[in-house]
C-alpha cells in the first residue's frame, strides 16, 4: 500500500487544528498488540508534521474521512471537553443495503464493549448511544444515508444502522454485503476471474465535523468522497436508479 503524503491530506489548518481526511484502511492511532507495530497511522504522520501532534478522536481503520489533530496540549483539551459535553457536531455518510425511508430517525440503544473489538446491544450493561438517520438518496437495492452520532461509542453507527436491517455495504461484521457490479448492471459478463466488489472496505465516510477553536469561534470542515466511495455512488446512479 502506497502511504499517503500528510500535507495533501489536510482540509483546514490553524494555529490549534489541523483537520485531515483520513484515507480508508490508514489507522487513527497505534493499533493494539505486536500487528500494530510500525505500521504507518495518522498519529505517526502528523507527528512528523508536528512535534505535539495528538488525536482527538478515532475513526475504525476502514472508515474515510474528517478526523481532528491538535497541534498543541490546550487545543487537545479544548476539544476533549466539547467531545465529553456532546457539543461536536459529526456528520457521517453511509450506503446501506436495501432501499430505507429515514425521517429523522433516532436510534437510542445501548452499546457495550467488551474489548476485543466486539461490539454489542446491550440494555443491562451497556453505555448510552444515540444516533440520528436521514435517508439522502435511494437507489433500487441501495440507500445513501446521513447518520448523526450524538455519542461517540465504537461501532456505534455500523451496529445501529444493523439494529434497523440496513447494514452497511461490505461490513461484514454486521452481516452487510458487498456491492458487486454484476447485481446492479444487467448483461453484465462474468469472466472466469473472482468477481471483486467495487468497494473492498464498508461503505462508511465522516463526511462532516463542526467545534470551537480555542479562541470560541466554529469551525466547520467537510470531507470529499474518496475514490472508492465516490465510484460506488456514481455507479449506483448510473444502474441501480
Amino acid at each position: 500500500m502506497k502511504y499517503p503524503n500528510f500535507k495533501d491530506l489536510i482540509l483546514f489548518e490553524n494555529d490549534d487544528y489541523i483537520v485531515v481526511n483520513k484515507p480508508p484502511f490508514v489507522a487513527s492511532l497505534d493499533e493494539r498488540g505486536a500487528a500494530g507495530a510500525g505500521e504507518i497511522n495518522i498519529l505517526r504522520l502528523a507527528r512528523q508534521y508536528t512535534d505535539d501532534a495528538q488525536i482527538c478522536h478515532r475513526l475504525d481503520k476502514e472508515t474515510s474521512g474528517a478526523i481532528v489533530i491538535a497541534k498543541n496540549p490546550e487545543a487537545y483539551r479544548n476539544l476533549s471537553i466539547q467531545f465529553e459535553k456532546r457539543k461536536v457536531s459529526k456528520i457521517y455518510h453511509a450506503i446501506v443495503d436495501g432501499q430505507f425511508q429515514f425521517d429523522d430517525l433516532f436510534v437510542d440503544l445501548p452499546i457495550l464493549n467488551d474489548g476485543n473489538k466486539n461490539v454489542t446491544i446491550d440494555r443491562q450493561e451497556g453505555k448510552r448511544a444515540e444516533t440520528y438517520f436521514n435517508s439522502i438518496s435511494y437507489f433500487k437495492h441501495y440507500t445513501l444515508v446521513e447518520c448523526k452520532p450524538v455519542t461517540g461509542r465504537m461501532h456505534q453507527i455500523r451496529i445501529h444502522l444493523a439494529t434497523q436491517r440496513a447494514a452497511i455495504c461490505g461490513d461484514t461484521m454486521y452481516r452487510g454485503k458487498p456491492v458487486f457490479l454484476s447485481k446492479i448492471k444487467r448483461g453484465y459478463r462474468l469472466t472466469d476471474e473472482e468477481e471483486q466488489p467495487i468497494m473492498k472496505r464498508f461503505a462508511l465516510h465522516a463526511k462532516q465535523i463542526t467545534f470551537k477553536g480555542v479562541d470560541g469561534n466554529e469551525i466547520l470542515v467537510e470531507a470529499p468522497y474518496p475514490k472508492d466511495f465516490a465510484t460506488l455512488l456514481k455507479l449506483l446512479e448510473k444502474f441501480d436508479k
